[in-house]
């Protein structure tokens, strides 16, 4: 019995002894001499039974972030913030829901490590520490999460420190650490920040889901985008991921289930266009039959902007253009085939030179002249056949060509606020049309003087107006 009594006096003595020691702790904190109260909770950290305890965690906590806080102490005790932070990932396991922290003594200790890890960060972003600065913002960052959610801030609708996120992705953003700067950057597009100051963090999303090929990231940023930023021009953002990161099969797949749908705008049409339009020089393993293909998809993709937009120059003036190439390609291939021509000629006549002047009668030279003109017939046919098949390119290719030409001039002509854009497509419209309605002249010289007579005229229209504009 005396033996149970014996262990009894003792518990009830160390229990005493351990009350007394956090009543010595509790006065020092008090009268914020924290110097003391360090010295009294480092004696507690060698006590097992206190150790056990989330008021020691607790108290641990908070004179190690007033420490911290404090730019001397800090300096003095330079482990100051890793002792607290441990201290307070301890209580808060200990005490869950923070159910004692007010009976304890308040939440300054959340508040002192958000405050502190927050002007550091401020210090050494603005000596241009980065990586320093987004370590400091990241762990503000984590307080103030802890204060926000348990409502201990003074503000009950505060839901998260934007002050503090976009600083971290700052930091992350000047330290090329893009994957980091993307995260905090994240946070708040989440939130739907709308102040003109976060513009520049959506365009940051989407050009880095772009470069990173995350498609889910980059439309899901970039419909945020567009719903807190209407104004923005963010279709060129989407354009650029699809041609970035999109194959050419994929590429034709959205432009022709979209172009079914209806749901291309005229600058949707515009921008299809202009990947089609570069098939030839992005993709270096087409054939020419593919090249082609995507040479007249991306035509009708800018002939359906201009539908879609009859103010649309540009896109009518890029669809005059394509055809004016491929009437230049086909007019190669005319002056290619009368240059063989020619050459046939030139081969036929030495061919027959030497039997031209052996023949000494009439009959003879008739002869030698049939059977020359014969064979020049012969070897020159297929030829002329190609040509004036591709005849019928070139006049149905420059025809298409002057149509949308002509409807891009028509189209800035007398626009009265023309851009120096503006005037470059009419000076480029007046030479184009000056060449082709010179072929088109050209053309009935000598077989039809009323057509000679349109074309010539519409040829000298347009000559006079060649760079005309804009001087």
């Amino acid at each position: 019995m005396k033996k149970i009594l014996l262990v009894l006096i003792l518990a009830i003595a160390a229990n005493c002894v351990s009350a007394q020691d956090f009543k010595k702790v509790k006065i020092a904190v008090g009268i914020l001499k924290w110097e003391d109260a360090k010295t009294e909770v480092d004696k507690l950290a060698n006590d097992p039974k206190a150790k056990d305890k989330a008021e020691f965690y607790y108290y641990q906590a908070k004179i190690y972030a007033a420490l911290f806080k404090d730019a001397a102490l800090r300096a003095k005790y330079p482990n100051s913030s890793e002792v607290a932070a441990s201290a307070l990932e301890k209580y808060a396991s200990l005490d869950a829901g923070f159910a004692k922290i007010k009976e304890l003594g308040g939440v300054e200790p959340y508040f002192d490590m958000y405050a502190t890890y927050f002007q550091s960060g401020v210090n050494v972003f603005n000596e241009k520490n980065w990586v320093a600065a987004a370590e400091n913002f990241v762990k503000a960052i984590k307080y103030i999460d802890v204060i926000i959610q348990n409502k201990w801030a003074a503000s009950p609708t505060l839901t998260m420190d934007t002050t503090a996120l976009l600083y971290a992705g700052y930091a992350y953003q000047n330290a090329n650490k893009m994957d980091d700067a993307a995260k905090f950057y994240g946070r708040l597009a989440d939130s739907k920040v709308n102040e003109a100051i976060y513009l520049d963090l959506y365009r940051f999303l989407v050009q880095h889901y772009t470069k990173i090929n995350n498609e889910a990231s980059f439309f899901k940023y970039l419909a945020l985008g567009k719903e807190v930023y209407p104004k923005e021009v963010w279709d060129d953002y989407e354009v650029d991921f699809i041609d970035t990161n999109y194959d050419l099969a994929k590429k034709t797949s959205l432009y022709d289930t979209e172009d079914a749908a209806g749901k291309l705008t005229d600058k949707k049409y515009l921008q299809f266009g202009d990947l089609f339009v570069n098939v030839k020089n992005k993709e270096k393993d087409l054939d020419s039959a593919t090249q082609v293909k995507y040479t007249l998809k991306a035509a009708d993709a800018f002939k359906k902007a201009f539908q879609l937009n009859n103010a649309n120059a540009a896109a009518i003036f890029n669809v005059g253009v394509i055809y004016y190439n491929i009437f230049g390609e086909y007019d190669d291939q005319v002056s290619a085939n009368i240059r063989a021509l020619r050459a046939i000629s030139t081969a036929n006549e030495e061919e027959f030179a030497a039997k031209k002047a052996a023949a000494k009668t009439p009959q003879a030279k008739a002869a030698v002249n049939k059977a020359s003109a014969d064979k020049l017939a012969a070897a020159q046919a297929p030829l002329k056949q190609l040509n004036a098949s591709i005849d019928v390119e070139v006049q149905k290719n420059i025809d298409i060509s002057i149509d949308a030409l002509e409807k891009a001039y028509l189209a800035l002509k007398d626009k009265t606020d023309r851009s120096k854009r503006d005037n470059n497509l009419l000076n480029n419209c007046a030479r184009y049309l000056t060449n082709l309605y010179e072929v088109k002249r050209n053309k009935f010289r000598g077989k039809d003087p009323q057509k000679f007579d349109m074309y010539e005229a519409k040829y000298k229209e347009f000559d006079a107006l060649q760079n005309s504009f804009g001087n």
